[in-house]
């Protein structure tokens, strides 16, 4: 099993940055990669950033690229999620999961509310 604990989240003015934290603890052996999600009201969830972690491979969520970047640092099994520019359309509770070949593990979520 794996646990995931969500830091970062908040209130931000439109065009402020926020970074958010996850923390993996527990058995990580089998994960290849992380990922950051977000669902918004009323909306479905949608992934916004994801990372292998053997290569270090980068996606972007289209609405995401060139604002956000995901980064993952190994030694304190944390991945992170740096959001600039924010616009008020990033308003969403966040979600980090970490991906393994048979499972896959969620965290509880961190909100974050961008204002115009």
């Amino acid at each position: 099993q794996v646990q995931l604990v969500e830091s970062g989240g908040g209130l931000v003015q439109a065009g402020g940055s926020l970074r958010l934290s996850c923390a993996a603890s527990g058995n990580i052996d089998s994960i290849n990669a992380m990922g950051w999600y977000r669902q918004a009201p009323g909306k479905q969830r949608e992934v916004v950033a994801a990372i292998a972690r053997a290569s270090g491979i980068t996606h972007y969520q289209d609405s995401a690229k060139g604002r956000f970047t995901i980064s993952l640092d190994n030694a304190k099994n944390t991945v992170y999620l740096q959001m600039n520019s924010l616009k008020p359309e990033d308003t969403a509770v966040y979600y980090c999961t970490y991906k393994g070949f048979t499972d896959d593990f969620w965290g509880q979520g961190t909100q974050v509310t961008v204002s115009s």
